[in-house]
């Protein structure tokens, strides 16, 4: 493991940390969804995206939206981390007042681009952000998070037809593939993913997406490029509640009660698996 990505590794620990500690609060949440994407969260916020925090409508700032808007609270976390709002916002996650609902919503929260959290609708609305950008002839990328249930939506693959129509390539959708859904195996286990992005007309990448030191060498190769005129795919394989022990003992971790209990022994687990060095899977880096 190269060091200059400590960092990052840090902030993808604390973004499940602190996504289980609000849950905590709260006494239940998406936690298996959540807590597969905090990598990619870590690396776009640690390395990758153009924003200022103090500026969250900073014209000039790459766009994110999480397509999968029910793993909001992943989201809220890597934000607060970031410097968006501040850190005890976290523990109001869903409860009344709240500037941090369950499902993400532009107006309610500092650095949320999109609201979304019906799915399908999200991956349309960051089509329209990159061709805006492509209209005005700006280099703001617009990334896409969306989920391998969602795939199973038909407005999905329209809204992908429609960015290759327009060569939409500072578009780069990013595809949580970890295999389940919220009442089981996703149809996509069945297909080939890559290959069916790749007849569309799309690039395609496949990296493992609990390594953060592999994401951010191909998205930094993404950001620095020119593009060829195609929009980008990055098909992350991930273990849907990967990191978060007592989610990773259960079959079905789409939505779970979280004790006290539970959030103590997980965040123990994530301390040990990043001082040993080990994914937050627990293998080997």
């Amino acid at each position: 493991m190269k060091p200059e990505f400590n960092s990052v590794r840090r902030l993808a620990a604390d973004i499940r940390i602190h996504t289980i500690r609000a849950m905590e609060k709260f006494g239940a949440g998406h936690i298996g969804g959540s807590v597969s994407i905090a990598d990619i969260l870590a690396v776009l916020y640690g390395r990758v995206l153009r924003y200022k925090a103090e500026d969250p409508s900073w014209e000039d700032r790459d766009f994110l939206v999480l397509s999968k808007g029910h793993c909001g609270p992943a989201l809220y976390a890597a934000l607060a981390l970031s410097g968006f709002f501040p850190m005890d916002w976290l523990d109001t996650l869903n409860q009344g007042g709240t500037r941090l609902p369950s499902h993400c919503d532009r107006n309610q929260t500092p650095g949320i681009d999109a609201t979304t959290g019906s799915l399908g609708q999200g991956i349309s609305i960051a089509c329209g952000l990159a061709q805006g950008v492509a209209l005005k002839n700006k280099s703001n990328l617009t990334y896409a998070i969306v989920g391998d249930g969602e795939l199973q939506e038909g407005q999905v693959w329209e809204a992908v037809q429609f960015s290759v129509n327009r060569k939409l390539d500072r578009l780069v959708i990013l595809v949580d593939d970890n295999g389940k859904q919220l009442d089981g195996p996703t149809i996509s286990k069945e297909i080939d993913l890559a290959g069916k992005f790749k007849s569309f007309g799309c690039e395609v990448h496949k990296v493992n997406g609990q390594d953060v030191e592999v994401i951010a060498t191909l998205l930094e190769k993404i950001r620095d490029s020119k593009g060829n005129s195609k929009p980008i795919v990055v098909i992350l394989q991930t273990i849907k509640g990967c990191g978060c022990i007592f989610a990773e003992e259960k079959e079905l971790n789409h939505h779970m009660p979280v004790s006290a209990e539970d959030a103590n022994r997980a965040v123990d687990e994530i301390e040990r698996r990043l001082a040993a060095g080990l994914l937050p899977g627990g293998g080997a880096a």
